[in-house]
């Protein structure tokens, strides 16, 4: 086993525990938040009851795309289930961005008619929340991948989107008891839910470049052409692509030009390296074609992938 996978496998491993232990956590305050928030009629404090309530979800959901992505490739999945961890991630940015717009609604209605808060109740069930989501966000910032499993990175900006809805609970209810502004309720609801959509919008983004199979964050494609291209005995490449499959499992095919004077072994030992060079540069599986100068893709760096529709087979062949 590389050190790559190696590391991938113990990253792997440690989001499993750390989700699991952070969903524990959350599920039993959000009970707790929940009965506070009715109790105390605030919509800052069951704002951020509703948003632990999809933490605890978005953990659920996070903990179970691990699981399931663990299972083997079969004939009819032959890259397996890791992709479901990017579903996952999609749904809770989803989730993000629609309990932020239902939070936004009702504060607006509250707005015209601030009704009044029991803030001494309201005071110890946000801060008691606000202790709960730093202690969560921590331990998920110091025992998971939260910056490149986008799957570990939503269900983090739940916890820490949280944190700051506790934040803005405590200051309502300290606005409501030092000056009556029963208004202040409803108005720190829709900064967390600013917050909230700025987090969503993000984990989002991300999700969905994965699932369009854009070009992986943090890999830079020129650095992989001249990668390529600096390798002995390559004359050109074309037909790249490079999607992710997961958050961590980059992936890259190409047709490799070399001089048909090369042996069968000397044309490996160049895709070998090459295989070699992109594992370096965050690509783990590596496809690679190699051939001779006459192709029918004229040397582009990019080649359209054609479709049944457009009278030939999916892709081209040399």
């Amino acid at each position: 086993m590389s050190e790559n996978h190696a590391h991938c496998a113990h990253s792997h491993a440690s989001n499993k525990v750390v989700l699991r232990n952070s969903f524990l956590i959350i599920f039993t305050f959000m009970l707790i938040e929940v009965a506070g928030g009715f109790l105390t009629n605030s919509l800052a404090l069951l704002s951020d009851a509703g948003h632990m309530l999809s933490d605890a979800a978005a953990l659920g959901l996070s903990l179970f795309a691990f699981k399931f992505g663990e299972r083997k490739g079969n004939l009819q999945k032959t890259f397996g289930y890791k992709r479901v961890e990017i579903l996952a991630a999609t749904i809770n940015a989803v989730t993000l961005i629609v309990i932020a717009v239902f939070i936004i609604i009702e504060a607006a209605r509250r707005l015209q008619n601030p009704p009044e808060v029991a803030t001494v109740g309201m005071l110890i069930v946000s801060a008691l929340g606000l202790l709960v989501n730093i202690i969560a966000a921590w331990y998920m910032l110091r025992g998971g991948d939260v910056r490149e499993n986008v799957n570990m990175r939503g269900a983090y900006l739940h916890v820490l989107g949280d944190a700051l809805g506790s934040v803005g609970a405590i200051t309502a209810a300290l606005a409501m008891m030092w000056f009556g502004w029963w208004w202040a309720d409803a108005a720190a609801s829709v900064l967390t839910a600013l917050l909230i959509v700025k987090s969503g919008w993000g984990v989002l983004k991300d999700s969905l470049n994965i699932l369009m199979e854009g070009s992986p964050k943090g890999v830079s494609l020129d650095a992989l052409v001249a990668q390529i291209r600096g390798v002995d005995g390559v004359l050109s490449v074309h037909d790249l692509h490079v999607w992710s499959i997961t958050s961590d499992a980059n992936a890259l095919t190409a047709h490799i030009v070399v001089g048909g004077e090369l042996s069968v072994r000397e044309a490996e030992r160049v895709l070998h390296e090459i295989s070699h060079k992109m594992e370096h540069l965050g690509i783990t599986h590596t496809t690679l074609q190699c051939e001779s100068s006459e192709n029918e893709c004229d040397g582009e760096l990019i080649c359209e992938v054609r479709s049944n529709g457009d009278g030939g087979h999916l892709g081209h062949s040399h």
